[in-house]
C-alpha cells in the first residue's frame, strides 16, 4: 500500500465519450470505469484534491472537439462544482496549461493518475509529471490501451500495449500500483487527516484557558 500525503491529487485523464468511437479497436480493461468511480469517490469522501483532465482538441474532425458529443465528459467521471478541470491540446496535461502552477499553489507533490489511453495521454503525462519531480502513482486497472498496429504492420494487443507502457513508467517515472492500493491509502491518509484535525482542535481549546501557576 502506498503511503499517500492528504494533499494526493487524483488526476483523471481525458475519460470522455470520445473513446468509446469505435474507430478506437479493441480495448483491454472493460471494468476501468468502475474503478476510476471508485477512486473519484474515494477521494471526494476523504476530502482530497482532484483534477479532471479533458483533452480538447483543435481538429476539426476529431471526436474530442469542443462542443461534440465525444468531448462530455463520461459518467463515471463527471466532474463535481468547485472540482478543478484542466483542457489540453496535446498528450501532456502540462503542456499550455496552467496544471503545474495550480499544484504549485496547493503546494501538492503527489499525484495518482488513472484513465486514457494507458500508452498515449497517461503516458505523457506521467513521463512529465515525473520529469518536474512530482511523486507520481499509476492505477494499473483504471487505465486502458486500445490495439497498435507497428510499423511492420504487426498488430498488438491493448493489453500487451497496457502492460508495456507501464512497464516503462514503472521506476522510472512513476510507481505503478492498483486501484485497491490506492483506496486504501486514501483510507489511511483520510484517517490521519483526521487525527491532525483532532489534536489541533484539542491544542485550540486548551491553550486559550491555559493559566501559569
Amino acid at each position: 500500500m502506498p503511503r499517500l500525503p492528504s494533499d494526493t491529487v487524483l488526476m483523471v485523464v481525458d475519460v470522455q465519450m470520445a473513446i468509446d468511437d469505435p474507430a478506437w479497436g479493441p480495448r483491454n480493461n472493460p471494468d476501468a470505469e468502475t474503478k476510476i468511480a471508485a477512486l473519484i469517490a474515494a477521494w471526494r469522501e476523504a476530502a482530497m484534491p482532484l483534477v479532471h483532465v479533458r483533452h480538447d482538441s483543435v481538429a476539426p474532425r476529431s471526436p474530442y472537439r469542443p462542443g461534440t458529443p465525444g468531448h462530455a465528459f463520461k459518467p463515471a467521471a463527471l466532474p463535481r462544482d468547485g472540482e478543478a478541470v484542466v483542457g489540453k491540446t496535446v498528450n501532456s496535461a502540462f503542456v499550455g496549461t496552467a496544471l503545474e502552477e495550480m499544484l504549485t499553489q496547493r503546494g501538492a507533490t503527489t499525484l495518482a493518475v488513472c484513465g486514457v489511453l494507458t500508452h498515449n495521454s497517461v503516458e505523457a503525462t506521467v513521463r512529465h509529471a515525473g520529469n518536474l519531480g512530482y511523486r507520481v502513482f499509476v492505477a494499473a486497472d483504471a487505465c486502458w490501451a486500445v490495439d497498435v498496429r507497428d510499423l511492420t504492420g504487426r498488430v498488438w494487443s491493448a493489453e500487451d500495449v497496457h502492460q508495456l507502457s507501464l512497464a516503462v513508467m514503472h521506476r522510472e517515472y512513476a510507481t505503478v500500483t492498483d486501484t485497491a492500493a490506492l483506496l486504501q491509502g486514501a483510507l489511511v491518509a483520510r484517517a490521519v487527516k483526521a487525527m491532525r484535525k483532532g489534536r489541533k482542535r484539542q491544542i485550540t481549546a486548551v491553550i486559550p484557558g491555559r493559566r501559569e501557576s
